[in-house]
C-alpha cells in the first residue's frame, strides 16, 4: 500500500458484503456496507471532476464525524486533489481564513451552520439539506460516468491539516500519501485489526490521531462506528459495543472520576467490596505488564472480583473493549493504571500532526506504564542533548509547514523534526514526555518550572475536574482549578458553584492536597497560591482546542483579573 487510495481499496477486498460504517440515527444505528461505500465514493469522486476538480486542487471538508465525510475524503483521494479538513467548532472567521490560505477551491459542509462559514463564491455541498444549497445526495446524481483513473505519486501532497494553534496562527501541515500510508502501515504491525472489529470514532477525524485510526480500521475490513457527538460517548458506547477505543486522556480522566465518585456513594459494605477487587486487579495488572507469573491465590481473587466488581464497571463501556488507545496529551499514571487493573489493555502513545502522527506507542503485552512506548518502524528518535527536546526523523515527518518555509527551517534541522516537547529516552527505547517546550514556566528567579506533570498530579484529586499551572515571568507558581461540582455538591448540598469555590472545607482539602505534592517538589515548583474557577474551559471560550488541550495564553488573558489576585 503506498498511498491513501490503496488503503481504500484494501479495505473494500477485507471486509466485503460486511456492515463498515455504522452511523446514528433516528430509532438507532444504521449501517452501510462495503458495496454500498465503494459505490458512493465513485460516484462522489466522478462528480467532483464533473466540477472541474483536478489533480492537486483543495477539497475542504467542515464537519464533525460522518459517514458523508468519509465518503468525500476517500473520494478526493482517488482522483489526487488534496483535502483540507477544518474542526466544525471553528468559528467563521478561523474557517475563513483557513479555507482562504489553503486556496480551496471546493467545499463540503455539514450543514447549513457550516455552510454559512464558507468564504463566498467557493463552490460548496452540504451533506445534510439546507434552504438554497446543493445536497449531497443531488451531489451524486450528477456523476455520469466513473471517475478516471489517476495515478497518484505516493510523494505527493494528500492533506493539509492546521494546527489547532494553542500558540499562535494555525499553520497548515503538508502530509504526503507516503507520510500517512507510513504511519498506518507502522501501526498495523503493532496492532491487530480483524473485520470482527468495530472502533467507535468519536475524537474529530478532522484531526489526525482518529483520521489515521479510522484509515488502519477500514484497510482492515473492520467497522467504524461515528459517535452523534463527543458529548454523547457513554450512550454510544452501549448502542454500539465497540471492541477499540481511541481517545485523548480527558476521556479516560473523566471515567476514572465517575467511576471513584460512585463508589465514593455507595454503602460501606459495597464500597470496601469494590475497593478490594480494584486493589486485586491492581495486584494482577502489575505482575501481568511486567512479565511475571500469578500465584494461584490471586487468580482465584481476581476471578471473585472480576465477577463481582470489575466485569459490571466494564459493561458500562459496552462490554466487548479488548483495547483501548491513548494519545493527544500525556495520560497520568494512575489513571492507566486504573484501567488496566479494570482488566483492559490500554496503551498510551505519542505524536504530532507534523508526524501523521504516531511517533511511539506501546506494544500490547510490553507496556511500559509512564512512558509513550517505542518509535514505531520507520521512525527514529532521540533527544537534543542542549535541552532535552525530543527529535524524529523518518517518512512519517511531514512535507513542511504550507506556504511557511521560515517556519519549516525552524523545526528541521539536518532531516530531524524538532517536536517541541521536552523526554527522555530509557535504555529499551521507551520515551517519557516530561513537558512541552514552550508550555515551560521560567519564573522571575530565573528557575524552570514544568507544569504539566504538577497538573497531573493536581487532577487525581477527585474534587479537581481540571486544573492549569502559572508562572511564567512571576515570582511563584500558582493554579486555578475547575472544580468538580458534581462531586462539590453532592458532599455539600445547599451550596451553589460561588460558595463552593469559597467553602473552607472545600478549600482546606484541596490546600492539603497540594501541599502533600509541594512536599515533593522544589522550592521553586511548588504551588503557592490557588484560585477555584465557577466554570470549566471550553472549546467555544476559546481556551480550549478541538482535541481539549488548553490554551494557555487565552487563559492568562481571559482570567487576567483572577490570575492578578493570585500575586497580589
Amino acid at each position: 500500500m503506498r498511498t491513501l487510495g490503496d488503503l481504500f481499496r484494501a479495505g473494500l477486498a477485507a471486509g466485503r458484503g460486511r456492515d463498515r460504517i455504522l452511523y446514528p440515527a433516528k430509532g438507532g444505528y444504521r449501517s452501510l456496507r462495503t458495496e454500498e461505500i465503494e459505490f458512493r465514493v465513485q460516484r462522489a469522486a466522478a462528480a467532483l471532476v464533473a466540477h472541474g476538480v483536478r489533480p492537486g486542487d483543495r477539497v475542504a471538508l467542515i464537519s464533525y464525524n460522518r459517514p458523508e465525510w468519509a465518503i468525500a475524503e476517500y473520494a478526493a483521494q482517488l482522483i489526487g486533489a488534496v483535502t483540507v479538513p477544518l474542526y466544525s467548532t471553528l468559528t467563521p472567521d478561523q474557517a475563513g481564513f483557513i479555507l482562504s490560505d489553503s486556496g480551496a477551491k471546493f467545499v463540503f459542509a455539514e450543514n447549513a451552520e457550516q455552510r454559512a462559514k464558507v468564504n463566498p463564491g467557493l463552490e460548496t455541498v452540504v451533506f445534510d439539506p439546507a434552504p438554497g444549497a446543493t445536497a449531497f445526495e443531488s451531489f451524486l446524481d450528477e456523476a455520469s460516468s466513473p471517475p478516471p483513473a489517476a495515478d497518484v505519486d505516493p510523494g505527493a501532497l494528500a492533506t493539509i491539516i492546521y494546527t489547532s494553534g494553542t500558540t499562535g496562527t494555525p499553520k497548515g501541515v503538508m502530509l504526503s500519501h507516503r507520510n500517512l500510508v507510513s504511519d498506518v502501515t507502522a501501526l498495523l504491525d503493532i496492532v491487530t485489526f480483524t473485520p470482527e472489529d468495530v472502533s467507535l470514532s468519536f475524537l474529530p477525524v478532522s484531526h489526525a490521531f482518529q483520521r489515521c485510526v479510522d484509515y488502519a480500521i477500514f484497510s482492515k475490513g473492520a467497522t467504524v462506528a461515528y459517535a452523534e457527538s463527543t458529548d454523547s460517548v457513554a450512550k454510544n458506547l452501549l448502542e454500539v459495543r465497540p471492541t477499540i477505543l481511541c481517545a485523548v486522556p480527558r476521556l479516560y480522566e473523566k471515567v476514572h472520576d465517575r467511576v471513584r465518585q460512585s463508589i465514593d456513594a455507595m454503602s460501606p459494605r459495597r464500597k470496601n467490596l469494590a475497593r478490594w477487587a480494584l486493589r486485586v486487579g491492581a495486584e494482577e495488572m502489575e505482575r501481568r505488564i511486567h512479565g511475571r507469573s500469578t500465584p494461584l491465590g490471586l487468580r482465584l481473587k481476581r476471578a471473585v472480583a472480576n465477577l463481582l466488581v470489575l466485569r459490571k464497571i466494564r459493561a458500562k463501556t459496552g462490554g466487548r473493549i479488548r483495547l483501548l488507545v491513548s494519545g493527544g496529551a500525556p495520560l497520568g499514571k494512575e489513571t492507566n493504571e486504573f484501567f488496566n487493573a479494570l482488566g483492559f489493555t490500554l496503551i498510551e502513545g505519542y505524536g504530532l500532526t507534523e508526524t501523521s502522527p504516531v511517533i511511539t506507542l506501546n506494544r500490547p503485552g510490553a507496556v511500559k506504564i509512564g512512558t509513550v512506548g517505542q518509535a514505531i518502524a520507520g521512525a527514529e528518535v532521540r533527544i537534543a542533548p542542549e535541552d532535552g527536546e525530543v527529535l524524529v526523523r523518518g517518512p512519517i515527518v511531514m512535507m513542511g509547514y504550507y506556504n511557511k518555509p521560515d517556519e519549516t527551517a525552524q523545526v528541521m534541522s539536518d532531516g530531524w523534526f524538532k517536536t517541541g516537547d521536552i523526554g527522555e529516552l530509557d535504555a529499551e527505547g521507551y520515551l517519557r514526555i516530561t513537558d512541552r517546550k514552550k508550555d515551560l514556566l521560567k519564573t522571575s528567579g530565573g528557575k524552570y518550572v514544568a507544569p504539566a506533570p504538577i497538573e497531573g498530579r493536581i487532577r487525581t484529586h477527585p474534587y479537581v475536574a481540571n486544573v492549569v499551572v502559572l508562572g511564567d515571568r512571576r515570582k511563584y507558581a500558582s493554579a486555578l482549578i475547575v472544580p468538580d461540582f458534581a462531586v462539590l455538591e453532592r458532599e455539600h448540598p445547599g451550596l451553589d458553584r460561588a460558595a463552593l469555590t469559597t467553602h473552607p472545607p472545600v478549600l482546606a482539602a484541596l490546600q492539603s492536597h497540594i501541599d502533600a505534592i509541594n512536599a515533593t517538589l522544589s522550592s521553586w515548583e511548588t504551588v503557592k497560591r490557588f484560585a477555584l474557577l465557577e466554570e470549566d474551559f471550553t472549546i467555544q471560550s476559546g481556551e480550549l482546542t478541538p482535541t481539549l488541550k488548553v490554551k494557555r495564553k487565552v487563559v492568562e488573558e481571559k482570567r487576567k483579573a483572577t490570575i492578578e489576585k493570585l500575586y497580589q
